[in-house]
């Protein structure tokens, strides 16, 4: 089913298939990261000690989001700054702030998160995805480009504007904000309350590749 087909679909059954899809993109050697962070204990990572919290980045955050090896090496080398500099107390912080602000507010979360070593827009929103499926979606290359075959989009002009290897706080903005209206549809249609922006972010993941 094409995406554009998929968007207007009212059969709960088309949406569940495109979810269980996510894993078939999945690679073997990320499987196991891929099911831990996406079970993710939110309360456990709020209550961790901020050497903890770099070790959670660092060996696990970061592998998840940055898949290719030079990505990793040098997304880690930002963070690892932290260390190098003894500026540690400045992730104390950044950590203390993600669990103090209003989820509503999608461009404080985005501003915070961003403000990590290491993290752009996408990976950024990666996080608080993780963190909060409930009000975030994942931004990055592969949700540009689905979001773009679905023409008759309200947001479609501001979607064809977005770069989609530079996005910005507005544009993360702007796509986390389709993403929780889609899922907030489908809730009202199905009568359910599983569907989150998290959940929309996976199926586009798939449709973008």
């Amino acid at each position: 089913m094409l995406i554009t087909e998929l968007w207007k679909s009212n059969n709960e059954s088309d949406w569940l298939n495109a979810l269980n899809k996510y894993w078939d993109f999945v690679l073997p050697k990320n499987y196991d990261i891929e099911k831990k962070l996406n079970n993710l204990d939110t309360q456990f990572i709020n209550m961790m000690e901020v050497e903890d919290f770099y070790n959670f980045l660092h060996d696990e955050y970061f592998k998840w989001k940055y898949t290719a090896p030079n990505r990793y090496v040098t997304t880690t080398a930002q963070l690892k700054k932290y260390q190098i500099y003894n500026s540690m107390h400045e992730l104390k912080n950044l950590h203390e702030q993600l669990f103090s602000f209003d989820k509503n507010n999608i461009k404080e979360g985005l501003r915070i998160a961003t403000s990590i070593r290491g993290l752009g827009t996408a990976g950024a929103s990666g996080l608080l995805a993780l963190l909060y499926p409930e009000f975030f979606a994942t931004v990055d290359q592969f949700v540009v480009k689905a979001l773009r075959e679905i023409t008759y989009l309200e947001e479609i002009e501001e979607v064809f504007k977005i770069n989609p290897d530079n996005i910005s706080l507005k544009n993360g903005e702007i796509l986390i904000n389709i993403m929780k209206r889609k899922a907030a549809d489908l809730n009202s249609n199905f009568k359910t309350d599983q569907w989150t922006p998290r959940k929309i972010d996976m199926i586009l993941w798939t449709y973008g590749r």
